[in-house]
């Protein structure tokens, strides 16, 4: 190597900060731990270094049983953090009996929230998850959360999408014996879903927001 060259550099390209909210199907539930549910699995697959916050049974209106939303989730995890590429704010199933404009109202002054707190951060909402035949209710919550990320200009990603006009399920071995949570295999398909989903719309949290 001639005098005054550097050899060229080995180091890696940092990895994306990516930040999730959500229930019990984010932060796991049963016999699978978080770090083998899906939002983990999306992470490894895309390279991303991922941050999890949120509990079971909470939602953007309900606070359940530990007694905060998604929206108290955010503010004691998360905020205070520095500021990530990408968060992910992922559920509903538990805003069981509560009003859909409620529901969107919570979703929209989420995003407002973030935005104020983090506004280079590319935001994305997900749907509420069943892994086997939705209720009529369900799609109630589910054009709520769609309607505050319409309203947000913010990507929705629905975990319907994929069980087809009559909503069957994930398939064979997905869902535990409770008939609500995912089995190992059912968070397999769900990253599987996401991965694909993320890629189809072109979200990547290396774009600037809004792009």
């Amino acid at each position: 190597m001639s005098a005054g060259t550097e050899p060229p550099s080995t180091r890696q390209p940092q990895a994306p900060l990516v930040m999730i909210v959500g229930d019990s199907f984010t932060v796991g539930s049963g016999p699978v731990r978080g770090w083998d549910g899906y939002a983990a699995r999306v992470a490894r697959e895309l390279g991303w270094q991922l941050i999890t916050a949120g509990a079971a049974g909470t939602g953007f209106v309900n606070p359940g049983r530990v007694g905060r939303t998604f929206r108290d989730s955010f503010v004691k995890e998360l905020s205070w953090r520095p500021e990530p590429d990408m968060l992910i704010i992922s559920g509903g199933r538990n805003d069981r009996r509560i009003e859909a404009v409620r529901i969107e109202s919570a979703a929209v002054h989420l995003v407002e929230l973030v935005r104020r707190r983090w506004p280079h951060t590319r935001i994305v909402l997900v749907g509420p998850i069943w892994m086997t035949k939705a209720p009529r209710w369900a799609y109630g919550v589910r054009e709520a959360v769609a309607l505050a990320a319409d309203r947000q200009e913010v990507p929705f990603l629905d975990p319907f999408e994929p069980l087809g006009p009559h909503g069957r399920g994930w398939g064979r071995g997905a869902v535990l014996p409770d008939g609500v949570h995912p089995t190992l295999v059912g968070h397999v398909r769900l990253s599987r879903w996401m991965v694909s989903t993320l890629h189809k719309h072109g979200i990547d949290p290396r774009s600037p927001r809004g792009t």
